[in-house]
């Protein structure tokens, strides 16, 4: 047996390549974090300030509902390039008292009247993803204030407009232009030719302003102001709403066809929580139009078929494969379910998986398998266009409540598109810029009032007696199952805790013909082994923003992952 990462976990990091073809959001160097722990409640955010924002509202009475809604509000403010109200997200909500999970769907919808070659080229090819992304063509209908509305109306404890009070307060009086923000924004070389963009992040000569630069965004305080005393309404039925509307479909760049109607008809929905048993715990997830929940379910289910070693050669090579599975069966059946049969059942049934495990060679790579017999006529389509942007929000209050939230605007700055004070996403270039292909169809394809497919993915973990022990997420565009995933994995089967696991180096196959493993931090004698067995390895930046929690004998165990600006804060 070999411990390859346990002497990983205090490496420090230098400069690495792009990944994939879809730039990641550069990282902000990496800055070991400690472990946090406390007995009372944990806030752990992508943003100092959104994670001070959250423990306030818990120590002045409010529960995991009302601190996520202020985390956000505030990160919104002081970290738009990844998520906020012009965007969506999903919220698993673990209640302590009854011991049930809700999750809660704030995804973003297409327009009604959508054309479904939107991202096609007029000889059929399709787009460039950066022009795909620009302009109002790519913005789909907001869903995370609904959604974080309704779970308010059910589980919170404070008044409404007390959520937003740090936010607007941030917004007016000034935030600090961060390394991160910075960086991400340098990286966004289009972002000239929008002007409230432009005007907000840059300066007169075109520049990115430089870090710490106080930013100020009185326009996004006055939208605060007005959502938090009339609930949203005039965000989807109001004056915001035809401002959005406007935006989007006179935008010089890609017009868009977005609708008053669209926004006025907009609904959360609350899906069924999608749970897979692990050793004695059982994980839950976000249910389609998210992937997270089933592909990490289905990764986990082939991998109890194992024994994992503590992070040596055999274990990484069975969760790549692992992975490798998932993504075979996300990539063709895995869609919008409002729209797409999608047999979560049988994706998830044991003996399904076991026949699954049966094809990995514990000792030798397999290359790309093919999806599993899933009784569906829709072709299997390895695009993978989710930009690796995005948040999440891990909480725990004094009552023992949970939130696990991911939301995202999708890509660096959404669509580049700002109105009010805050970006709209380019959510819609999550669908499959091809609806047929070969005369087959896309399960993921562009359809009218349908969401695009997502692999965010919130998690919370129970154990035996339906006790809270982890809560965990991460940004990071198609990445993301294969970080959690990882983390998991460095929790239950390597007995890491919370902050380890999120320090492990990532490695990552979503069913393609290369391993990616993160840049100057994955250990070189692993990487020949992982050659040997025949992997073809290729050095990535691999960015994520992992943050979690974990409850062990009574105390609160925070995480936050070293390669962003994230914080774990307890009491």
């Amino acid at each position: 047996m070999r411990f390859f990462f346990l002497s990983l976990l205090i490496m420090p990091i230098i400069a690495g390549k792009s990944f994939a073809d879809i730039q990641p959001e550069p990282d902000s160097g990496y800055i070991k974090k400690e472990i946090v722990s406390s007995d009372k409640f944990m806030v752990v955010a992508a943003n100092k300030l959104a994670a001070k924002a959250g423990r306030d509202i818990i120590i002045k009475g409010g529960n995991a509902i009302d601190a996520a809604i202020a985390v956000q509000m505030v990160l919104n403010v002081v970290e738009p390039q990844s998520s906020g109200i012009g965007g969506g997200g999903f919220l698993l909500y673990y209640d302590a008292k009854n011991k049930t999970i809700t999750s809660y769907d704030g995804r973003e919808k297409a327009p009604k009247y959508i054309d479904e070659n939107s991202f096609l080229k007029e000889d059929g090819d399709k787009l460039n993803f950066y022009d795909a992304v620009q302009g109002g063509k790519s913005v789909g209908v907001p869903g995370l204030l609904a959604m974080l509305k309704m779970t308010h109306a059910k589980h919170g404890k404070l008044k409404w407009e007390k959520l937003f009070k740090a936010a607007i307060n941030i917004s007016e009086n000034g935030f600090v232009m961060s390394p991160r923000l910075h960086k991400v924004a340098k990286s966004v070389s289009y972002m000239s030719k929008f002007d409230n963009a432009s005007e907000m992040f840059l300066n007169d000569s075109g520049i990115v302003k430089p870090v710490g630069s106080v930013l100020y965004n009185n326009k996004l305080a006055s939208v605060f102001k007005v959502v938090s005393k009339d609930f949203g309404s005039s965000f989807y039925k109001g004056g915001i709403a035809q401002e959005i509307v406007r935006t989007v479909n006179e935008s010089e760049i890609n017009p868009g066809f977005l609708t008053v109607d669209d926004m006025s008809n907009y609904e959360a929905v609350i899906r069924d929580t999608v749970c897979a048993e692990y050793r004695g715990y059982k994980v839950c997830g976000m249910a389609p139009p998210s992937s997270g929940g089933l592909a990490i379910g289905q990764a986990l289910g082939v991998l109890e078929n194992f024994k994992l070693d503590k992070g040596g050669e055999k274990s990484v090579h069975l969760v790549l494969e692992a992975s490798k599975l998932a993504f075979s069966d996300r990539n063709k059946v895995v869609a919008d379910s409002d729209f797409v049969n999608v047999p979560i059942n049988k994706m998830l049934d044991k003996v399904y998986l076991k026949q699954r495990a049966n094809l990995i060679n514990a000792a030798e790579a397999k290359g790309v398998f093919k999806s599993g017999n899933l009784n569906t006529a829709y072709i299997n389509n390895n695009e993978l266009n989710e930009a690796p942007s995005t948040t999440h929000i891990s909480i725990v209050d004094k009552e023992g409540n949970a939130v696990s939230l991911t939301s995202s605007i999708e890509h660096a700055f959404g669509s580049v598109l700002m109105t009010n004070g805050f970006l709209l996403n380019n959510q819609l270039t999550d669908f499959s810029f091809r609806s047929e292909i070969n005369g087959k169809k896309v399960a993921n394809r562009i359809e009218g009032e349908k969401r695009p497919r997502s692999s965010m993915s919130p998690t919370i973990i129970l154990d035996k007696n339906n006790n809270l022990f982890m809560v965990i997420g991460s940004p990071g565009g198609s990445n993301i199952i294969p970080y959690v995933l990882k983390t998991i994995v460095g929790v239950i089967d390597w007995k890491m805790n919370i902050q380890e696991a999120i320090d492990i180096p990532h490695f990552v196959n979503k069913n393609t013909e290369h391993t990616y493993i993160e840049s100057s931090r994955f250990p070189a004698n692993l990487e020949h082994s992982l050659m040997q067995m025949g992997h073809k390895i290729k050095d990535k930046e691999l960015n994520s923003g992992l943050h979690g929690i974990l409850l062990r004998n009574g105390i609160i165990y925070g995480g936050a992952d070293p390669r962003r600006e994230g914080v774990a804060i307890g009491r």
